[in-house]
């Protein structure tokens, strides 16, 4: 019973906060209701100003659906997912007796600021590009990654069309990063969040965008319109440019692929035509045993 009103609480908590935020009810800084849809139209607007695939409409293919989706990965589903992770905290620290800082490795309280948020973004960035790796390699965890990659014209929204699955399989790994941070989280942390909304909904739209030198160091949408190509070299097969916002990780381990500019390349996965249409669908599909 003490679990099952915990995760009610926590239920009720985001609720309540989603609530506040969209009547403006909460500090901007932390408005992530207003400030998705924001990023969101501001994104949207360059694409309509300076399409790279000229001849791609403006309501793309799948447009309605990948809006869905941002809102129900960042909104609904987190209103079920935190009580889940709320009861998860009590049991580990509680009955496993694994503490925030159980295997801190870094102490940033002494750190400056500014210090404190680059560490922070860093080290999470870094785990989650690894984590994407592993969506990749492994079969049970690429056939839910697989709805992201069903896409087959980019374009913002695309950026948060995925599959629940993958906020409770990237959970514990950033769990991870935290605790290795002596679970310190730096007091301007949220933006972190802007800045990767930001840059993710960049990296899926319809812009001829590469950060000139900086390219080396951030993802960018030529880089990841080849993490969505249906084709890839031989050595490759697992897949190529797995950054979330920092492209520097593939350089370093050499999963980067960046050939030409070619905007018209074919996006998607083999037999990616079985791949339902519909949200439900595709949610239902992650749990089949066999396509």
């Amino acid at each position: 019973m003490e679990y099952l009103n915990l995760f009610f609480d926590a239920f009720i908590g985001t609720l309540n906060w989603t609530w506040r935020s969209i009547n403006f009810d909460v500090p901007w800084s932390r408005n992530y209701f207003w400030g998705l849809i924001l990023i969101s139209l501001f994104v949207f607007a360059l694409e309509l100003l300076f399409p790279w695939r000229k001849t791609q409409k403006v309501i793309r293919k799948d447009f309605w659906l990948d809006g869905f989706y941002m809102f129900f990965n960042f909104f609904v589903f987190s209103l079920f997912i935190s009580g889940f992770y709320k009861c998860i905290s009590k049991f580990s620290n509680e009955v496993l007796n694994i503490k925030a800082n159980s295997l801190a490795i870094l102490d940033l309280s002494n750190l400056s600021p500014v210090l404190q948020l680059l560490v922070f973004f860093v080290v999470l960035d870094f785990v989650q590009w690894f984590t994407h790796t592993l969506m990749h390699r492994f079969e049970f965890l690429w056939r839910f990654h697989k709805v992201h990659h069903s896409v087959k014209e980019m374009g913002f929204s695309a950026h948060l069309r995925y599959h629940w699955m993958e906020n409770v399989l990237y959970k514990p790994l950033k769990v991870l990063a935290l605790m290795l941070l002596g679970g310190f989280e730096p007091e301007q942390a949220y933006i972190i969040h802007f800045f990767a909304i930001t840059i993710g909904h960049l990296n899926h739209a319809n812009l001829k965008l590469d950060y000139g030198p900086f390219r080396y160091v951030f993802n960018n949408p030529i880089m990841h319109l080849y993490h969505h190509a249906y084709a890839l070299p031989e050595r490759f097969k697992k897949g190529v440019n797995f950054a979330i916002s920092l492209s520097v990780w593939d350089y370093l381990f050499k999963t980067s692929y960046v050939p030409e500019t070619d905007k018209n390349i074919m996006l998607g996965y083999e037999d990616d035509h079985k791949m339902p249409s519909s949200f439900w669908g595709q949610i239902r599909y992650g749990f089949r045993s066999k396509d």
